[in-house]
C-alpha cells in the first residue's frame, strides 16, 4: 500500500501533524515521536482529550475540535492508539479531508494495523502508512530531507557541494 518513496514524500512535503494519542509522559512513545518531530522543525499538534498541553503546544481532545485555521494546515494524522480505536480516527480524518481537502495522510504507528481502516482512508483519497514509526522513517531518510530542504532553501537550480 505504501512505498519508500512515499514515505520520503510523506516526510518531505507535508509540515504539519497531529499526534493522536500524544502523551505528556516522556517514557511513552508518543512524547518521544511528537518531541522528536518538533525538534526537526515539524509543527506537532497534540492530541490527547485527558490534558491540555503537551511539549508547550495546547493540546486538543480530538481532531475535529482544532481550530478553524488548524484544521485548514493539517497535514498528517500520526496515529498512537490502539488498532481497534483507529476507525474513528480515519473518520475524523475524512470528514476533515471533505470539508478543507486535508489532511492527506493517515499514518499508523508501529505495531498499529487496521486493514479496514485503511481501505477507507485509501478510497477517500488519503495516503495511508500502518506500522511504520514516523520517527524511525524520518532518521533513515534524514540525509536526503537535509538535500531536499537545503536545495529548496537555495532556490531552483541551485546546486549544493
Amino acid at each position: 500500500m505504501f512505498s519508500k518513496e512515499t514515505i520520503f514524500d510523506v516526510l518531505r512535503k507535508y509540515r504539519v501533524i497531529a499526534v493522536v494519542g500524544a502523551s505528556r509522559n516522556p517514557e511513552k512513545d508518543s512524547f518521544k515521536v511528537a518531541s522528536y518531530l518538533k525538534s526537526k522543525g515539524y509543527e506537532v499538534i497534540p492530541i490527547n482529550p485527558f490534558t491540555d498541553e503537551i511539549l508547550g503546544e495546547k493540546s486538543y481532545k480530538s481532531i475535529l475540535d482544532l481550530p478553524e485555521e488548524k484544521k485548514k494546515r493539517l497535514e498528517v494524522v500520526d496515529i498512537f492508539r490502539p488498532s481497534e480505536e483507529v476507525p474513528s480516527v480515519v473518520d475524523q480524518a475524512i470528514e476533515l479531508k471533505k470539508r478543507y481537502g486535508k489532511p492527506h495522510v493517515v499514518w499508523m504507528q508501529l505495531g498499529i494495523r487496521n486493514d479496514e481502516a485503511a481501505k477507507k482512508a485509501a478510497s477517500a483519497g488519503l495516503t495511508v502508512i500502518m506500522d511504520k514509526c514516523i520517527m524511525m522513517e524520518h532518521r533513515s531518510n534524514e540525509d536526503m530531507l537535509k538535500i531536499h530542504f537545503r536545495k529548496s532553501k537555495m532556490g531552483k537550480g541551485a546546486k549544493t557541494c
